[in-house]
């Protein structure tokens, strides 16, 4: 396995805030299951301010392909979307829908 294939399989973790028309239209319950057909574990959750959160973690590859895909499969919801780097969780299995 060459250098990016090995950079593309390393585990990241993303905490990625969505905005726009994401709360009360089953953003959340849509995240969740795009998560569970990808090879990727976290968390999604509604924010105090109207935003949503998602941290995801897996292969860096699968990371990028499963944000990529959220913006994708909910045309006309997200108005931004910021990604930021989180410490990568051990031990995490799942993916989970919280508050």
């Amino acid at each position: 396995m060459g250098q990016d294939a090995d950079q593309a399989a390393s585990p990241v973790r993303r905490s990625v805030v969505y905005t726009g028309r994401v709360q009360g239209v089953g953003f959340r319950a849509t995240v969740a299951s795009l998560a569970r057909g990808c090879p990727v574990s976290g968390w999604v959750r509604n924010e105090s301010n109207g935003d949503v959160r998602a941290e995801i973690q897996g292969g860096r590859g699968d990371v990028e392909a499963f944000v990529e895909r959220t913006l994708r499969e909910t045309p006309g919801r997200i108005n931004q979307h910021v990604v930021s780097d989180e410490p990568t969780q051990l031990g995490e299995d799942g993916f989970a829908i919280r508050g």
